[in-house]
């Protein structure tokens, strides 16, 4: 009689935590891949693979000749298309692998968050009297990644952030209101930015180009972008190509505290600015500016 089938029951105790650590390591990382695509176009685009992998299987168990010689071809079709296709998302997955995220699920750098809670603050005071007077405004948050590239055609300002001067950059008929502000470092760096639209087809068709460079910086990047609708005065927050919408102002905060309390790059810049650059201004300072 073969009892090979037993052999793994009496395995060491070695091999079956070997196993065990095998299995939950693989599972994380498809947890964590998961978690990167989750509400964006390649999420629909895996949903289509899946369908696609199961057909291929169920036509090669019935030996459908024509249709297996087929779907080999899509799959090579596939395999050099979807690089190109999921290039965002690759993008995103690198860098989290590059700054030793990807293993990462808890937020970090809570110690920090006094730097620049007035940040928050400012923002989410400013993004309030702006829906309340349906004034449409884009501001991005940067973070590790580097969006140089896509400010070229902004004002150069490196300013305090303050409520009362996001509130008068965005007044209709201003010379920076059509655009987006971007922060960076604790400090609006500039403004009237043109961002790249996102190109994502399962958008909903009422949002309009705010909502669509929101999304398409955060596609490109790790940066958040807080969004005020012009029609519905409608506070939204895109992060990581996903959109979080109908937020009220504390909502806004709390989400901006837990996306940006874990990026050592806010951290950085204001250690630079207490230890070489100069002090990072206070509470009191920034009102008054």
């Amino acid at each position: 009689m073969d009892l090979s089938f037993l052999s793994g029951v009496f395995a060491s105790p070695w091999d079956i935590i070997r196993s065990l650590i095998d299995i939950a390591i693989v599972a994380y990382i498809f947890y964590r891949i998961l978690g990167v695509i989750r509400g964006t176009r390649a999420e629909q685009l895996l949903k289509g693979l899946t369908i696609l992998l199961v057909f291929s299987v169920a036509a090669s168990a019935i030996k459908l000749e024509m249709v297996n010689w087929l779907i080999e071809k899509l799959w090579i079709l596939f395999a050099i298309t979807l690089p190109i296709v999921f290039q965002p998302e690759l993008r995103r997955l690198l860098e989290q692998l590059g700054r030793g995220r990807f293993f990462m699920h808890g937020r970090d750098a809570r110690e920090e968050m006094a730097e620049y809670q007035n940040v928050i603050r400012e923002i989410g005071d400013a993004a309030a009297v702006l829906s309340r007077n349906r004034v449409g405004a884009l501001i991005i948050l940067t973070r590790d990644t580097d969006i140089n590239e896509y400010l070229d055609s902004g004002v150069h300002m490196d300013s305090l952030v303050s409520s009362g001067l996001l509130i008068n950059i965005f007044v209709p008929n201003t010379p920076l209101h059509d655009g987006a502000v971007v922060i960076s470092g604790g400090r609006i760096q500039r403004a009237a930015c043109f961002i790249p639209l996102s190109d994502n087809p399962y958008l909903e068709k009422e949002l309009g180009t705010r909502h669509r460079a929101g999304l398409g910086i955060t596609e490109v990047s790790d940066a958040i972008a807080v969004i005020v609708s012009e029609e519905t005065g409608a506070i939204s927050v895109a992060v990581g190509g996903r959109l979080q919408r109908y937020l009220d102002t504390g909502g806004l905060k709390e989400l901006l505290k837990d996306e940006m309390g874990s990026r050592e790059r806010w951290t950085d810049a204001f250690r630079r600015r207490r230890s070489g650059g100069g002090e990072a201004p206070s509470e009191e300072e920034n009102h008054q500016s």
